[in-house]
Parts: C-alpha cells; sequence; structure tokens
C-alpha cells in the first residue's frame, strides 16, 4: 500500500462527505480508512451511515459511536440524541461492528483520540485561560506530550482524529497524522478545559499519505461543497451555532456550546 487517503469526523455532513469522496477518487488512493465521529448531529446521520454502510470502508469507532451506543438518550448531548433517533437497526448493528482501534497493515494503526483513550486529543493540548486576550483554550501539543499519548506503542505511521484540527507530528521513529474533519470545522468543547476549535473555513478536510523512497508524504486537502445546504439543514433542526460553523468554520461571536 503507497497511497492512503484519511477521513475523519464527518459527523453525518453527507454533502461534505460526497465531495471528498470525489477528490479521493481522483487521487487515486488505494485505501480509504474512516477514523470516527461519523454520524452524530443535526445533519443527515442515517443516510450517511447508508453511504458508509455501502463502500465498506476500513472503519473505527469514535467517541461519539461509543456514546450513542451506550449512553442513555436522556443523558445525551443533543447531537447524539438526534443521531440515535434517526438510527434504524441496521445502523446500530452496523456501529456495533466497529473496532475502537484497527491495524491496517503491520505498520499503520489507526486510532480516534489516542492509543488509550478515544477523548483524549493527541497532537493539540487544551489549557486554562480561555477567553483571555482572546486566547481559544487550545494550543498545539509540545513534542513531550505528543510522544507520552504515543506511550509503547510500535507503528511507522498512527492515524488519529477527534480535534478536527489538520496536523502531522512525529514521535521518535512515529509519524502521527489528523486529517482534520470532513463535516464540521468548528465547534466548542469543555474537557479538561474550555475551548474553541476553529479551522477558519468552512471547506471539508481530509488527507493523502504517500509512500515514498523518503518516507510518507502528507498532503492535506481542503474540499469545497455545498456548506449552505449543511447549514440550513442544521437550523431546520435547531442548532444555528451549527449552521453558523457549517457557514464560516468558526464559531458565533456570542459564547454558544457545540459540542462534536
Amino acid at each position: 500500500m503507497n497511497t492512503l487517503a484519511v477521513i475523519s469526523d464527518i459527523h453525518g455532513n453527507l454533502p461534505a462527505l460526497e465531495a471528498v469522496l470525489a477528490d479521493i477518487a481522483r487521487s487515486g488512493a488505494e485505501v480509504t480508512v474512516n477514523l470516527g465521529d461519523i454520524l452524530s448531529g443535526p445533519l443527515w446521520p442515517s443516510e450517511t451511515a447508508d453511504r458508509l454502510m455501502a463502500l465498506n470502508l476500513p472503519t473505527i469507532a469514535g467517541n461519539h459511536e461509543r456514546q450513542v451506543l451506550t449512553q442513555a438518550v436522556e443523558r445525551m448531548g443533543a447531537s447524539d440524541a438526534y443521531a440515535v433517533r434517526c438510527l434504524a437497526p441496521r445502523h446500530r448493528e452496523w456501529l456495533l461492528s466497529l473496532p475502537p482501534t484497527l491495524r491496517l497493515t503491520e505498520q499503520v494503526l489507526c486510532v480516534h483520540g489516542t492509543p488509550q483513550s478515544d477523548l483524549v486529543y493527541w497532537l493539540d493540548s487544551t489549557a486554562p485561560g480561555f477567553g483571555q486576550h482572546g486566547f481559544s483554550g487550545m494550543r498545539p501539543a509540545t513534542a513531550a506530550e505528543v510522544a507520552e499519548r504515543l506511550g509503547d506503542v510500535q507503528a511507522e505511521v498512527v492515524l488519529c482524529g477527534h480535534t478536527h484540527v489538520p496536523r502531522a507530528a512525529t514521535a521518535g521513529t512515529a509519524l502521527i497524522v489528523n486529517p482534520g474533519s470532513v463535516g464540521l470545522q468548528a465547534y466548542e468543547g469543555d474537557l479538561p478545559h474550555p475551548h474553541i476549535m476553529e479551522i477558519g473555513s468552512p471547506h471539508a478536510r481530509w488527507a493523502l499519505l504517500q509512500h515514498t523512497p523518503a518516507g510518507w508524504q502528507v498532503t492535506q486537502h481542503a474540499v469545497p461543497y455545498d456548506w449552505a445546504s449543511a447549514a440550513a439543514q442544521a437550523e431546520r433542526n435547531g442548532r444555528p451555532e451549527w449552521a453558523h460553523a457549517l457557514r464560516t468554520g468558526r464559531m458565533p461571536a456570542a459564547k454558544t456550546t457545540i459540542a462534536a
């Protein structure tokens, strides 16, 4: 395998997914892997599930798949609760079949957050002080943090998602790659500290890895799609903060919590 497409954090955004799949087809990638957080959000959960089930891509579960399958509806956030109400038994069976991590090859490992947790950010870190002097509450992870989160995992390439931020970093001989999010380019979170993630544009994101004689080359892709239709769907389903994030890649100026 010399070319690999990586997608993550679709969040039920079917138009974004279709645009990314078309871009991947033009790239000639041999394999496409999906790193989880697939359906949750006020968009098209069941339609997205049907599309991906038909493709049968190598796929892992993210924290939202785990939450949808294990939490009581009354304890769920709005995005998970909307998704779970849309899912048919066939969708739940598919989600139940997804592993939390996957060895795509002996040297390529797929995780959602880190190898140890689907909730921990890997290539970014949160810090206290959100809102002070414009601080977003997020910063790139230090080299020591990246290495600590790798732990004793042995792999040439580790693919992760969860933060929605496209990044690549090394830890020892391992290359860690986050392709960013297909379907949601801004959100607010509160764990372990309040923070905002904003990519700054509404483009759908994915990454292409190519194995060259010098090593793995990473190309991050930003793909235009009909984000106006996705924003309109979010508005129809009572989520104006999602609509703003989908249109702009930024959070509304007024503080509004949007859980990915």
